[in-house]
C-alpha cells in the first residue's frame, strides 16, 4: 500500500498500480525492454536447473532466518527528518553531519509533506571549501520535493524499489496507518537486503 503526501496532507492512498492517476509526482523514463532486432553486446544462456540447485546448496542456510520481503524488516530507524521551515543552510548541514543525502520534510505539526535531497539544497547555496556562501534567505519548503510518494510498514520491496525507478527517487519514507513517519527505506537499504542471505527467496 502507497499513500502521496503534498502541503495539504494526504492526497492518495491505495495500491501501486494505481500510483499512475495522481498529478504532480515526478516519474522517470521507464526502461524499455531490448528488441529482438537490436544488437546485444552478450547472449546469456538461461540457467539450468542443476546449476541453480548447486547455488542453492552453496548457500549458507540458517533455520532462524526468513526471507525479506516488507518495508518495516528493512527500514532505517529511527528516521532522520528535516522541517519545512527549516533554513536551507541549516538542512544542508544536518545532511552533511549525518553523512546521508536525502531526508523526509516534516511540517510543525509533525506530517510528512515532501522530501529533500541534497542537490535540491544545493541550488540555493554556492559551497566553497566544504563552507555555504552567497546564501539565499530561503527554507526548505521552498525547494523540497512535493508532493511525495510512501508505503506503508508492510509494503513488499519490489513494489518499493519499482517505485524508486519509476519516479526516480533514491529512497521512500514508511508511514503507518496514523499518518506518522516511521521510517526510510534507501537504494542502499534495498540493495542491502538482496544480498543478504537467502538472497533467492526475496525474488522468486
Amino acid at each position: 500500500m502507497f499513500a502521496v503526501y503534498g502541503l495539504s496532507g494526504p492526497i492518495f492512498r491505495g495500491a501501486f498500480e494505481r500510483l499512475g492517476e495522481v498529478s504532480g509526482i515526478s516519474r522517470s523514463r521507464a526502461v524499455q525492454p531490448i528488441s529482438e532486432d537490436e544488437p546485444r553486446a552478450t547472449t546469456f544462456a538461461t540457467p539450468t536447473a542443476q546449476a541453480i540447485g548447486a547455488y542453492r546448496q552453496m548457500l549458507r542456510a540458517e533455520a532462524d532466518r526468513g526471507p525479506l520481503y516488507h518495508a518495516y524488516q528493512i527500514m532505517q530507524r529511527p528516521v532522520f527528518s528535516v522541517f519545512s521551515q527549516d533554513a536551507v543552510e541549516r538542512a544542508w548541514r544536518l545532511l552533511l553531519e549525518r553523512r546521508i543525502h536525502q531526508a523526509p520534510v516534516l511540517d510543525p505539526g509533525y506530517r510528512l509533506v515532501g522530501i529533500v535531497s541534497e542537490r535540491d539544497l544545493l541550488t540555493t547555496l554556492n559551497v566553497d571549501t566544504g563552507r555555504p556562501r552567497d546564501i539565499m534567505a530561503r527554507q526548505v519548503a521552498d525547494v523540497m520535493s512535493t508532493p511525495v510518494v510512501s508505503a506503508d510498514p508492510v509494503t513488499d520491496i519490489r513494489r518499493i524499489a519499482q517505485v524508486m525507478l519509476e519516479h526516480g527517487v533514491d529512497g521512500v519514507p514508511i508511514v503507518n496507518e496514523s499518518d506518522a513517519l516511521v521510517g526510510f527505506v534507501s537504494r542502499s537499504d534495498v540493495l542491502r537486503a538482496v544480498v543478504t542471505d537467502p538472497p533467492l527467496s526475496l525474488w522468486r
